[in-house]
Parts: structure tokens; sequence; C-alpha cells
């Protein structure tokens, strides 16, 4: 199966839809329940996680497709970009639900009805290969809290592009600065996060 992801993963990147929807089928469900995790109470009138998670994977497709994911290669980097594009778009959705102007949350609809979904037991309680749903929603959690403790979205960049592989030369010529600046920021950046930790 891994071989079956990483043939999937090449031709994604050329713009095979076929592979798309095979890899969509392999993670959907794993996706939808970190999505309904990090939605919490949000309201899913407009949106729901299975929304999220089209919307993360459109834009997974998107970018593999441009070359946004450098270090895509198996599938556990795959794994990874999919978690964090889910957590994002699902932060991102709780936000724009929970604004003032529109309720703050408290409008309810027909999904005042429905049920919650009860923790699962079984399988999903096993030790994998793979994180678990909710611990890779605690990892999100915590590198969201990281990031706000960053002051602006340059530096964030240089954080997300450090953890993706990429050196401080290759960091210094997508922002057009010395490596010297990018290594002054990434002590910054470094700095901040252990008064975090502390």
């Amino acid at each position: 199966m891994s071989g079956s992801i990483t043939v999937w993963l090449d031709q994604i990147k050329d713009g095979d839809a076929e592979a798309a929807h095979r890899l969509w089928q392999v993670y959907f469900d794993r996706l939808v329940r970190l999505a309904q995790r990090k939605l919490g109470a949000a309201p899913r009138r407009v949106a729901d996680e299975e929304d999220v998670v089209a919307e993360a994977f459109n834009s997974f497709c998107a970018g593999a497709r441009d070359g946004k994911f450098p270090r895509l290669d198996d599938r556990d980097d795959l794994w990874h970009v999919l978690v964090m594009l889910t957590a994002r778009k699902a932060i991102s959705q709780r936000r724009h639900q929970m604004r003032a102007k529109r309720g703050g949350g408290n409008l309810r609809g027909e999904s005042i009805f429905a049920l919650s979904p009860s923790e699962r037991a079984g399988m999903d309680m096993m030790v994998g290969s793979e994180p678990s749903p909710s611990f890779a929603a605690q990892v999100v959690d915590c590198c969201d809290a990281l990031f706000s403790k960053l002051p602006d979205e340059t530096m964030r960049n240089i954080a997300i592009w450090k953890m993706q592989g990429q050196d401080n030369q290759e960091i210094a010529g997508r922002l057009d600065c010395r490596v010297r600046t990018v290594e002054r920021k990434l002590k910054l950046i470094r700095s901040l996060w252990v008064q975090e930790d502390e």
C-alpha cells in the first residue's frame, strides 16, 4: 500500500484526478474525525467537517500540482501535510462562524437536534504507524500556540519553511534577503518559543 501511495503522490503532482480520488478514499474518514475535533462546538449550518476536509484536500491537490510541498515523498509526509491543512481550514471555519456578526456561535438551526459524536474506542485507540487524529489535533494545537507567539507573517513563514526542511540560503532567496537576516530571525523565533515552553 505504501508503494501505491507514493505512486499516487507522483501522479497527483502531475494533476492525475484518479490518483487524487484514491488518496481521498484512503484518508477521508481520518481527516473528518480530525476536523470534527478541531471544529468543536462551532455551528455547522454553513459548512461541516466534511466541507472542511474537501477544502483542505482541494488545497493539497492544487499545492502538490504547483510544487508547494517540496518534501512530499511518502505517506508520512502526506499525512503531516493533510493534518496541517485540515486543522488550519477547521480553525478558520470555526473562527468564521464564531464571529460576533454571525451571532458568536449562538445561532441555532437544525444542528441543535443532532447528537454529538461519541468517542470511538477499539481500533482507533490502537497504536499504529500514524498518529491518531486526537494526537494530531494536539500537535496542531501546540503548533498554533507557538506560531501565535511570532510577531509577523515573515517569521511564521520562516518557521514553516525551516520545518519543511529548507536551509537558510533557500529561505533567504525566497525572502530576497541575506542569510544572516534569516539566522537572526531564526534565533529570535527559538528565543520566543523557549519562553513559551518555560
